[in-house]
């Protein structure tokens, strides 16, 4: 059982222009108090070919972490373009918005962006230089690829003295499936995974 869930991420400021920053606002509960911080991260994959394009816009902690509902927008410069191959600043890329806790990645929530020229005219012949200042950015908010990793949120050691506290197990006490029981297939997709679909299905907005 996990520890800790999301409930809701909203995308703000979407569409937007390519340079504009990231923003989303995050809905997540705990259902037990958690010593260390969540580290919330968001990554954008600069090319399909190349995992060494792919840029960390942002990496916030956020904590304390005890039981109950909570909400923060989180926010992220956009990617540095010279560090994109210029022919793919242009159509459909990956964007990941992940969860760790103790260095242990627990959540990911990928999805797809369109990038392209605002300007009908330039869709249809774009200019040899790529105009970044004309490049609108779509992220497809209602088609999330959410994917959960079983972690251990506690120790060995911050287990048995949970235990200790609530005394001895009943003689025919169980084991709970993890979380990633629940998980559908389809869901359960990398980065890599997502740019093959764009490279073989041909996504756009």
């Amino acid at each position: 059982m996990s520890a800790v869930n999301i409930t809701n991420v909203t995308v703000l400021d979407n569409p937007a222009a390519f340079l504009n920053p990231f923003q989303f606002e995050i809905s997540y509960e705990c259902l037990t108090p958690l010593k260390d911080d969540l580290e919330w991260k968001l990554t954008y994959v600069g090319s399909a070919e190349d995992e060494k394009y792919d840029q960390v816009l942002e990496s916030v902690l956020v904590g304390p972490v005890n039981v109950g509902n909570y909400r923060f927008v989180f926010q992220a410069y956009p990617p540095d373009p010279s560090k994109i191959p210029d022919e793919d600043i242009i159509g459909v890329t990956v964007l990941l918005l992940t969860c760790s806790y103790q260095g242990q990645e627990f959540i990911r929530v990928g999805y797809y962006v369109n990038n392209d020229y605002a300007d009908e005219q330039l869709r249809e012949e774009p200019p040899q230089t790529v105009q970044l200042d004309k490049i609108q950015r779509n992220i497809l908010a209602d088609k999330p690829r959410v994917t959960k990793f079983p972690i251990a949120f506690h120790s060995i050691l911050d287990q048995q003295s949970v235990l200790s506290q609530l005394g001895p197990l009943p003689p025919n006490a169980g084991i709970l499936p993890s979380d990633a029981s629940l998980l559908s297939a389809d869901n359960s997709l990398s980065a890599t995974d997502m740019m093959d679909e764009v490279l073989l299905q041909g996504i756009t907005t």
